[in-house]
């Protein structure tokens, strides 16, 4: 299951609340592939507030997902096209920068 975890550190624009459910959906499919098909509900958003003055830019986002081939393939892409899918949604940011964090994923579902 996918975590999606969105640190601002001064306000977060009042936008980026409106569409965190769509931004789920987006996540879902930029990371669906083979016979992996991800669905909004299985992703989780975080909205975390952070101090201090250390940020690359005043919205970053970390993903972290299983590393599958094709996401690792593709992942500068994805990246992308989640940082353009939150500037054209939220335009009162002029940057944000997205990581994508692949690796072995272990859950407490069974």
């Amino acid at each position: 299951m996918p975590t999606v975890n969105v640190f601002y550190n001064d306000d977060l624009p009042k936008e980026f609340e409106e569409f965190t459910s769509s931004l789920k959906k987006f996540v879902a499919d930029q990371l669906t592939c083979g016979d992996i098909k991800l669905e909004s509900d299985e992703v989780s958003v975080r909205l975390i507030s952070s101090h201090g003055n250390a940020m690359l830019a005043p919205v970053e986002v970390e993903i972290t997902a299983a590393g599958f081939k094709e996401r690792v393939e593709k992942q500068d892409q994805i990246c992308l096209n989640i940082q353009k899918f939150i500037l054209d949604r939220a335009i009162s940011l002029k940057d944000v920068k997205v990581w994508l964090i692949l690796s072995e994923l272990g859950h407490s579902w069974e």
